[in-house]
């Protein structure tokens, strides 16, 4: 697909958001500056309005859309974005009324993935929501879309001139799905070695910005790109890493989290995500030095609970400690340690608690396990790594991993254990 050539020049941006006491809106305008500035965009206002609902034909009322049309005539505003989800009718009459361009927060987190992906499976991600998001609003959009030029909202090979029907949408969908099938098992083919090759993970988790990519760095002198901005990091990195006592552990930077993030681009990127549900470890990095640490430390535990990772091992990680004013006040508990991941200060005492939760160590076997003892063969299946299985006269041969701690339950069955 083609994509739109982007401005150069920084583009003048107005905010419009809508308080229903849903959720913090103060958080959430502030974190929507941040993805504007991300993006490449400079907030020159921001209007608010206290609603019981939205309104649904125009986002905002009527009054504030008077504001917003002197406000983006006066200012030379170049975007005006949304914090929400517009649909057809209300981006319409936004851009009617307003007469410049008019974006919602899900396609600028759209256009900022697009830019920051690098590898195959990242582009491919960030295509299909974009074509995914364009199929569910493309009644209608036609001629707003068919208008646009360059600049914030347009980048990306999922940005065409929605001439395009939504037949040609969904068989492009479905080339990528077939593509990323491809990519994700052999992502998956990766991780069962590991198991395999007793390789133990540790995937840092967290809100995007609180400094994953930088940790990952001063713990195994590497050079991952680690930025000041939103979403930095969109492909995994794995990295090797040696702990103290002398073992060893594959350290995994995974894509940031964000308040109200889109359902589609949960789904996008859920092969990307579910390197931390398969970790073995969570390293969950909060921003110390942000006022939100607690709220957002919430919001990527919430994330992680929708992704069926909540019963994990978690150590919680107050980086950024020497720039925070408000560290003392941080909750003390036996699984989080403060950091500064640039100073290299709590270092010593994170690795330590990776240490203290690494997980048991396994031990090969093979064992002989009768047919009454189907139970056993499940718990296998379930709870170690399976490497061999046959079914013969006596019952079903198979060579697993287990946990030294679980050996017990296959003593009677055992034929030759090793290390």
């Amino acid at each position: 697909m083609k994509m739109t050539e982007t401005k150069t020049e920084t583009e003048k941006v107005l905010l419009l958001s809508v308080d229903t006491n849903e959720y913090d809106n103060e958080m959430s305008v502030q974190e929507l500056k941040e993805l504007v500035r991300t993006a490449g965009g400079d907030t020159q206002g921001v209007i608010i309005q206290k609603l019981q609902k939205i309104n649904p034909v125009s986002f905002i009322g009527s009054g504030k859309l008077a504001e917003a049309e002197l406000f983006c005539h006066n200012q030379e505003i170049d975007l005006v974005v949304c914090d929400g989800t517009l649909t057809t009718t209300q981006q319409r009459v936004l851009t009617k009324a307003l007469k410049t361009r008019v974006i919602d927060r899900t396609v600028l987190i759209l256009d900022i993935f697009a830019s920051g992906a690098k590898t195959a499976e990242g582009k491919l991600q960030v295509e299909l929501a974009q074509l995914n998001y364009a199929l569910a609003n493309l009644a209608g959009r036609g001629e707003e879309f068919s208008r646009l030029g360059g600049g914030i909202g347009t980048r990306g090979p999922g940005e065409t001139k929605l001439e395009t029907d939504r037949r040609h949408i969904r068989r492009r969908k479905n080339a990528l799905e077939e593509q990323l099938k491809s990519l994700q098992k052999r992502r998956e083919n990766m991780r069962e070695r590991r198991k395999k090759d007793s390789v133990v993970t540790c995937a840092i988790v967290g809100y995007t910005n609180a400094g994953k990519s930088t940790l990952l760095n001063t713990l195994t002198n590497s050079g991952v790109l680690a930025e000041d901005k939103l979403f930095a990091t969109l492909d995994p990195t794995s990295r090797a890493l040696k702990l103290p006592d002398g073992r060893d552990i594959m350290l995994i930077d995974t894509v940031g989290f964000i308040s109200r993030l889109p359902h589609l681009l949960v789904e996008a990127f859920k092969s990307t995500l579910e390197e931390a549900v398969c970790a073995d470890i969570l390293l969950l990095l909060a921003d110390a030095s942000d006022n939100e640490v607690e709220e957002k430390k919430q919001t990527s535990l919430d994330l992680l609970r929708e992704l069926g990772a909540e019963n994990k091992p978690i150590i919680t990680v107050y980086n950024k400690c020497d720039i925070a004013e408000n560290s003392y006040l941080m909750p003390a508990s036996k699984n989080s340690v403060k950091i500064s991941a640039v100073t290299g200060v709590g270092l010593d005492a994170l690795l330590n608690l990776i240490a203290e939760n690494y997980p048991e160590q396994t031990v090969e076997i093979t064992a002989v396990l009768p047919y009454k003892e189907s139970s056993l063969l499940s718990w296998l299946h379930s709870s170690a790594l399976v490497l061999d299985e046959k079914y013969t006269e006596k019952g079903v041969y198979v060579k697993a991993k287990v946990g030294r701690g679980s050996v017990y339950k296959f003593l009677p069955y055992i034929s030759a254990p090793s290390e």
